[in-house]
């Protein structure tokens, strides 16, 4: 499945991914047995909460960590086929080093981060596969549902039903809305095609570090290492992608906790558990090198907006953002959703 030019990806990724003991037990095998059925009922209660229509059913698997790393080594290949070509012919012709050797490494470095993304991912709604599969697929990682669910004594069935909500929710959106997934594919091309070193960048880079100094701020904001290298025209890429995935997470997180009140009696305490799990320090580090950081605020800034525009204006004021990219929130009115329902009234 994985592009044949990064045949080290997949066992690097595997490797940090690393196991979990009950991965391989019946625990396992009875989750796969169980959660397809959880999404037939997720997905019709998500149509009856947010309005959004999600024909057909999509393939509910569960996978391992090594799978869901090597699943999405298979999309990051083919994403970053332009970056990786745009970086090799400029070592060269520096004369510093090989395509090969370039392309060695990022497929190294990306085995690397996608295997410490696959100790914590919980489920994906895939909307980007190799081309011999479906484009309508919900991935769940069997091992971390399960060390959560021991970690903390969550009850399988509501934990289960709970996390496959997010994802039907997500599938909602795409499917329910016909131009997003198009408009989401865009802005990644848009990065990859833009990204790479440019001349200059390096020079500059040294007075945002005076500078961020000066000021007592981190020269790596959210976006981190793709934002410190990043032209003007990205950065504004970057956060039209960081928009719309808040307002995505937020309205995802909105529903699942939403329809799991109803449903599932632990519903408080698994929501105020994962979200001081995103809050780890432990990690925090890490997720800011890696721009993971707005990953993990999306959630709550997401999950803010959302509320403050029903409080304001109701849940149908919502579906103005599906009305068309125009109609989308913007990173500052993410931040101050008043602003996004006066432009959108």
């Amino acid at each position: 499945m994985t592009d044949t030019r990064w045949p080290l990806a997949v066992p690097v990724a595997t490797r940090i991914a690393g196991t979990y003991p009950l991965a391989d037990t019946y625990h396992l095998a009875h989750m796969k047995a169980q959660v397809p059925g959880f999404f037939s009922e997720a997905a019709a209660l998500v149509e009856k909460e947010t309005g959004l229509t999600t024909p057909g059913a999509p393939e509910v698997r569960v996978v391992s960590r090594g799978e869901w790393a090597e699943r999405n080594l298979a999309t990051f290949a083919r994403m970053l086929a332009p970056l990786e070509e745009k970086i090799a012919s400029r070592l060269e012709e520096a004369g510093r080093s090989s395509p090969a050797f370039a392309r060695r490494v990022i497929a190294i470095e990306t085995g690397a981060l996608l295997g410490l993304l696959a100790k914590r991912v919980l489920g994906q709604y895939e909307l980007v596969l190799p081309e011999d599969e479906s484009g309508d697929v919900v991935a769940l990682v069997g091992a971390n549902i399960l060390a959560l669910e021991r970690q903390h004594q969550f009850r399988p069935f509501e934990f289960r039903m709970w996390i496959v909500l997010h994802e039907a929710t997500h599938r909602a959106q795409f499917l329910g809305v016909p131009w997003l997934r198009d408009y989401f594919l865009s802005l990644i091309d848009q990065l990859v095609a833009n990204a790479g070193p440019t001349p200059g960048r390096l020079s500059r880079l040294v007075a945002e570090v005076i500078e961020a100094g000066r000021n007592n701020r981190p020269l790596i904001d959210d976006s981190g290492l793709l934002g410190l290298f990043a032209t003007p025209e990205q950065k504004s890429v970057i956060d039209r992608v960081q928009a719309l995935m808040s307002l995505l997470e937020g309205h995802g997180h909105v529903v699942m906790d939403r329809i799991g009140a109803r449903l599932l009696p632990s519903q408080d305490r698994m929501s105020a558990i994962l979200k001081a799990r995103r809050r780890d320090p432990r990690t925090a580090a890490l997720f800011r090198l890696l721009g993971m950081e707005m990953k993990m605020k999306q959630y709550e800034l997401g999950e803010a907006f959302i509320v403050e525009v029903e409080k304001e204006a109701g849940w149908p004021a919502l579906d103005r953002a599906w009305a068309g990219p125009e109609s989308l929130p913007t990173l500052p009115e993410i931040y101050s959703p008043g602003e996004w329902l006066r432009r959108v009234a």
